[in-house]
């Protein structure tokens, strides 16, 4: 079980001596607190992604990996990570403070060729950056491995569901989640509400009986039968009753807009418009 003081404490892991933003953007709509997956501005360089934070008026982050890491063949991204020096993350999140948004969570996904030193070096990479989770799109598998470096770093781990249902090495299904967290004290779950739905699990039910495990929602709108993804409000997600849940029970979640559809504009316009349906739906 995941107290408000755990919570308390993912959302203040940055260094003491760090100060955030005296222009700290407050993305908090009737005690939700509403942020972003910055894979929704996955076309931009990182300053960019940044200014489409604040353009968007979003004051939560949950980092996407390739918004700092190069793009790289994998045996040379591995190289990388292992070279590359942690006063680039550290210098990362200075930026964040600066802009007034608060990075939440890293997006790091362990994979089954991930070496032991590259684990333990993306948790290092985490620390640098003065943030307590790291949600991943990982298998069970490597799940098994990432454990005792979770321990060892004291950091949580949060793993992200998608709609393959076929192979049992992929987080999709409640039992997939339910072994994950017996694996490690620090494991928790980061629902897309959208990838659920489309698995034909019903994501409102899920978040009312695992709330004390849920750390971060993706919020996106899919449609059932692994549906397409669609503009909020046209397809089977219960993106209004998931926040308006939220709301009600004042869960510390966070709410991340994850843009995923095939808008008729850019990023930054459309993500304010997954922003105005979820204050929408909170009012």
């Amino acid at each position: 079980m995941f107290t408000r003081r755990d919570f308390s404490k993912l959302a203040l892991a940055i260094p003491a001596a760090a100060a955030y933003a005296q222009t700290r953007i407050n993305s908090v709509v009737s005690g939700v607190m509403l942020g972003a997956q910055s894979y929704s501005f996955r076309e931009k360089p990182f300053d960019q992604m940044l200014q489409a934070f604040v353009d968007t008026g979003l004051g939560e982050c949950e980092l996407f990996a390739p918004h700092i890491e190069p793009r790289l063949p994998r045996e040379e991204l591995r190289k990388w990570r292992l070279s590359v020096s942690l006063d680039e993350f550290r210098a990362a999140r200075k930026k964040f403070d600066q802009a007034g948004v608060n990075l939440y969570a890293y997006n790091l996904s362990f994979k089954d060729d991930f070496t032991d030193e590259e684990i333990n070096r993306g948790f290092e990479m985490t620390k640098a950056m003065g943030v307590g989770l790291i949600t991943a799109s990982s298998t069970v598998t490597s799940a098994k491995r990432v454990a005792p470096f979770a321990e060892k770093h004291g950091i949580k781990v949060a793993f992200h569901g998608h709609d393959n249902l076929e192979d049992k090495n992929e987080f999709a299904t409640p039992e997939s989640f339910a072994a994950a967290l017996q694996m490690s004290k620090q494991y928790a779950i980061n629902l897309d509400i959208g990838h659920f739905t489309a698995a034909n699990y019903d994501a409102l039910d899920y978040l009312k009986k695992n709330h004390e495990k849920i750390v971060v929602l993706h919020i996106k709108d899919r449609k059932k039968n692994r549906g397409p993804n669609t503009p909020w409000g046209e397809g089977d997600t219960p993106i209004k009753e998931v926040l308006q849940t939220l709301k009600r029970e004042k869960w510390p979640i966070r709410a991340m807009v994850e843009y995923e559809y095939r808008g008729a504009s850019d990023s930054v316009t459309e993500v304010k418009k997954c922003v105005a349906y979820a204050k929408a739906a909170l009012a």
